[in-house]
């Protein structure tokens, strides 16, 4: 199969969330996994596997740990979902996406090794799981990331046996599927803990600790205790910041991204490489990783003039972060607009609070190019009981048009409310900002 062909054979096989929306008496289970690991040969144990989850900052910590393994030498394979312009940006070895003709390779033996699974009819998500574990397995890498697609103990990636597993935090989303509380939430995202992992428990909530201890990891190493940043400041282009791990201190690292949030995400994936490594990172490697990880659609500057900033966040600790980075960061001073669209099941008026909505002179909002898109005119409304100008568009396209018609040179158009609109938007502008 060429690439074309190869996508939509995988476009054959229904999304995991769609199928527990569609049946709400489904009960996620790995047995279509482990069934196809045990016929592909156990390409989940051919490296070590760092798994991070959480709420927040699974993607952005997955590429920190990512740069500090690299910086050690080691050939290693990411995983992360969701992309933002081409599936490609999913697998990924040593920074580099999959190009298209081994993306297509790789799946056409996925399309090959179904048959042999006694009828089983893998997810969209398992699939692209299984082709990442076996490209990774056939070059071969020397240790893996894989970042959980949804919650953790029922995920198509836990059928890897974790040498370091990461939480990050504990929010409220996707809780109809995990949950309708944090220690719901907690409970799921515990379950890629195996008893011979270190956990790097990012998530400061003690009433949540018990239930991550319970997992009985080997060993527990939780932020604020074990270690934690304690210095975060504004720096040109990023931040700067001090880092306590459990085996030493780093002072004075350049990270190149934005947003206070980001510090902790680093030193939750520097305490990661630590574990893995058993021992500190040496100190001008931990530098050179920290000035060199990119996390696209995470507060990405994509224009100056105006002022274009993107961030996929898609929840309200997400989005609260995000306003908060605006404010530090780009200044409350400069007239702002908004572009967001988000998906169903989120609440607009919720989601626009976070975002400091009452701050903006113009919402434009926008449907995310998926088939579980909130209505544009339904979140445009929920800015207007704000009392903001509030516009609804047809695409992220046909927003952003209106938001730079609108802009001037010094104002601040981010575009936000889910990383389906970051990853159109990052598309798009790449021609209307040139």
């Amino acid at each position: 199969m060429d690439l074309g062909d190869a996508l939509a054979w995988l476009d054959g096989h229904q999304d995991l969330e769609r199928m527990l929306a569609d049946r709400r008496s489904a009960v996620p289970d790995l047995g279509r996994m482990r069934r196809l690991v045990d016929v592909m040969g156990h390409p989940e144990a051919s490296s070590p596997v760092v798994h991070v989850t959480g709420t927040n900052g699974k993607t952005s910590t997955a590429r920190a740990v990512t740069a500090l393994l690299r910086a050690k030498g080691l050939r290693v394979g990411t995983f992360t979902s969701p992309h933002l312009e081409r599936i490609n940006e999913r697998i990924a070895a040593d920074g580099e996406a999959i190009s298209d003709d081994e993306l297509a390779g790789v799946l056409s033996d996925m399309a090959g090794i179904e048959p042999l699974l006694g009828g089983v009819r893998l997810t969209w998500f398992e699939v692209l799981t299984g082709a990442a574990l076996r490209w990774f397995a056939e070059r071969p890498v020397d240790v893996s990331v894989f970042e959980v697609g949804l919650g953790g103990r029922w995920d198509a990636t836990n059928v890897v046996e974790a040498v370091v597993a990461v939480v990050t935090n504990i929010g409220l989303d996707h809780m109809e599927f995990l949950g309708p509380t944090r220690a719901d939430i907690a409970a799921e995202k515990a379950g890629i803990v195996i008893p011979t992992s270190t956990l790097v428990l990012g998530e400061a909530d003690p009433a949540l600790r018990p239930i991550f201890a319970a997992e009985g990891p080997g060993e527990l190493w939780w932020v604020g205790r074990d270690y934690g940043v304690t210095r975060n400041d504004l720096a040109v282009g990023g931040r700067s910041i001090d880092v306590r791990t459990p085996g030493a201190v780093y002072e004075g690292l350049w990270l190149d991204l934005h947003g206070r949030h980001q510090a902790d995400n680093f030193a939750a994936a520097l305490v990661a490489a630590e574990a893995f490594f058993a021992a500190p990172v040496e100190e001008h490697l931990v530098r050179e990783a920290a000035a060199t990880v990119r996390s696209p659609g995470r507060l990405e500057i994509m224009g100056h003039h105006p002022l274009v900033v993107l961030d996929g966040a898609k929840n309200v600790e997400g989005a609260a972060s995000a306003a908060a980075a605006i404010a530090e960061e780009f200044g409350d001073a400069r007239s702002r607009i908004l572009v967001v669209g988000m998906l169903a099941g989120k609440d607009a008026g919720d989601m626009l609070e976070a975002l400091a909505v009452t701050q903006a002179r113009l919402v434009v909002a926008c449907p995310p190019p998926s088939p579980r898109a909130q209505p544009a005119a339904d979140v445009a409304a929920a800015a207007a009981r704000f009392g903001v100008d509030a516009r609804a568009a047809a695409s992220v396209a046909e927003a952003l048009e209106v938001a730079l018609a609108e802009a001037g040179p010094d104002d601040l158009v981010l575009v936000t409310g889910s990383l389906y609109v970051a990853g159109a938007a990052r598309a798009e502008l790449a021609g209307l900002l040139r």
